[in-house]
């Protein structure tokens, strides 16, 4: 002991790593010895008492620790409180993280005896909760998730956060989910309960689980706890007002992918508490996602649901109109939506003039009930051509986003959408998909100039534009002066144009991409067969001009599809070619 003391009393030291001792000494005596402040303290594989441990939170020269080190330190028999009071609760203090060992070691050595673990909730530090919940959860300790849940000292508990970076095995996230529906389903709920909101969304407060002080700014307040009441003084509260404790309904925050006729088996299990709870669950979904799923499910469902909490929906179903027409009273409730995606709408041959008139009129009816709608995207939607103005103008207030896309569309739409009220603010618009090549692009030329104070992104992909069509869309694109994006591949365009092209955005200087369509030029025959030679060539001409009007980018060709085999080929700095043009 006589060398230890010796090697602590060095005024240069700055850290005391792997003391191999076998016997139980005292802190105190070590903590005498330090003269300077140090920056890192190791205590491993030693035996310490709990006055060592509450001796060990005042010692000034570990005020200015960076890391500490306890492994294999035994804190099974030490008190909680002395725990929280030592060392660990001055670095939350101090906003620093505390180092990991610590909190891996309490946390392994309570869980060890799930009882004692239960057990010691009632007096746990609130520090601590978030670490142990950690390691029960990743450790599948089911009941004690299951208990942890119903004493849950914050008002949010982020479980979808760690599910993220732990796998959740069903039996365990059934465990939190049970402890939820015995939390709602007491009387009186535990003293220490603050749970308001759990959180099932992955990318929802992403640093509760390593901030999870409370103090740094980034950690949302719902998940500060508040001073708990004794619950003595709680019960004579209650009594002198002679009031039953509230049963308030907690919120389950989730987003939803509805995939095929089997639901994962979370969600299932979700579903099936949300049904027997409905009155004090609340389940609330701000992404709901719908893919291949019977209208019948979808629609039980939504019964459980906030339906107002939906602010992003995507349907991407292949649906008939009578289908789209059981849906769409559901999507009259959605009032807070801001993102609506509807995909492969279609009216079956036989459909009715009359039947198919009565379902646009219930779809443009719903649109008036979504006020803050900002992001439409309509994608092969049958019905569209010649009522594209009655679904725009139910739209009450101005979109960001517009896709139309793989539709007919006939040119008094294209008439109308240049002069519809909700588009003179555009941000994105993409017409990937439609057929201009007997349109008049007047109408789209008035639309670009209205928005070209505002238009960022703007994609006319596969639209069969033509030479003298794209030339007078030029000189509205050249006033376009957010313009970040351009995309209009698969047009038919010579080289020549595409260098007026050039010629009419050098004064767009946040323009960053332009994916152009493979020239005419680089084309054997009618039916598309490239001729690579000559694509590399008008490739290398399009890149010398933009270096030459100083903004040298990557230049982006997009050829039509193979004749042979569909693909396509894309040509930057050098060809992504497709089977067929590979050697043999």
């Amino acid at each position: 002991m006589q060398s230890i003391w010796r090697i602590l009393k060095m005024d240069k030291l700055d850290s005391v790593q792997d003391p191999v001792v076998n016997w139980t000494w005292k802190l105190v005596t070590l903590g005498r010895c330090l003269k300077a402040p140090r920056e890192t303290l190791w205590i491993t594989n030693c035996l310490i008492s709990e006055s060592d441990l509450t001796y060990l939170s005042q010692c000034p020269s570990i005020s200015l620790l960076n890391d500490l080190g306890l492994s294999g330190v035994n804190l099974n028999s030490l008190s909680l409180e002395l725990l929280q009071d030592s060392f660990l609760s001055r670095f939350f203090r101090m906003g620093v993280q505390a180092p990991p060992r610590l909190l891996e070691l309490a946390s392994q050595s309570l869980l060890q005896d799930e009882a004692l673990a239960i057990a010691a909730l009632e007096e746990l530090p609130v520090e601590l909760f978030p670490p142990l919940f950690t390691a029960a959860f990743a450790g599948r300790h089911t009941h004690t998730v299951k208990a942890m849940v119903q004493a849950w000292p914050f008002a949010c508990l982020p479980l979808g956060a760690l599910m993220k970076d732990h796998q959740p095995h069903l039996e365990t996230f059934q465990a939190a989910l049970d402890g939820l529906d015995l939390l709602l389903a007491q009387e009186v709920r535990p003293r220490r309960w603050k749970l308001q909101v759990l959180d099932l969304r992955r990318n929802a407060h992403q640093d509760f689980w390593t901030s999870w002080s409370g103090i740094k700014a980034s950690v949302c307040s719902l998940l500060e706890p508040e001073p708990a009441q004794p619950m003595q003084k709680m019960h004579r509260v209650e009594a002198q007002a002679g009031l039953k404790p509230a049963r308030a309904p907690v919120e389950v925050l989730v987003d939803l992918c509805l995939k095929e006729d089997t639901l994962d088996e979370t969600i299932s299990y979700l579903l099936k508490k949300a049904k027997q709870r409905r009155s004090l669950l609340n389940l609330r979904c701000q992404k709901l996602r719908i893919f291949t799923i019977p209208v019948e499910s979808i629609r039980r469902i939504l019964k459980l649901m906030q339906l107002d909490s939906i602010q992003d929906l995507e349907v991407n179903c292949t649906w008939n109109l009578a289908t789209l027409a059981s849906f769409l009273p559901h999507l009259g409730w959605m009032g807070n939506l801001r993102r609506l995606l509807l995909s492969h709408i279609h009216v079956l041959p036989r459909t009715a003039p009359i039947q198919e008139e009565h379902c646009v009129a219930q779809l443009t009816a719903q649109f008036l009930n979504l006020p803050h709608l900002q992001e439409l995207y309509l994608d092969s939607i049958s019905f569209l051509k010649g009522r594209l103005h009655r679904v725009l103008r139910c739209l009450k207030t101005p979109l960001e986003t517009l896709w139309i896309t793989n539709c007919q569309i006939s040119e008094s739409d294209l008439r109308y959408l240049s002069q519809c009220p909700s588009v003179g603010l555009l941000k994105h618009l993409c017409l990937s998909g439609l057929n201009l090549t007997n349109l008049s692009l007047e109408p789209l030329q008035v639309l670009i100039e209205r928005t070209s104070a505002t238009l960022q992104d703007l994609d006319l992909d596969e639209c069969g534009i033509m030479d003298s069509q794209f030339s007078a869309l030029l000189p509205s694109l050249s006033r376009c002066s957010q313009l970040t994006t351009f995309s209009f591949c698969g047009n038919h365009i010579s080289m020549a144009v595409l260098e007026s092209l050039l010629d009419h955005t050098v004064g767009l200087s946040k323009l960053s991409l332009v994916l152009y369509p493979a020239p005419l030029e680089s084309y054997e025959d009618v039916r598309g067969t490239l001729h690579l030679g000559l694509l590399a060539q008008l490739h290398a001409r399009l890149k010398r001009l933009l270096c030459a009007s100083g903004r040298a980018s990557t230049v982006w060709f997009k050829a039509n599809p193979c004749p042979h085999c569909g693909d396509q080929i894309v040509y930057s700095t050098e060809p992504i070619l497709c089977p067929c043009y590979m050697p043999t």
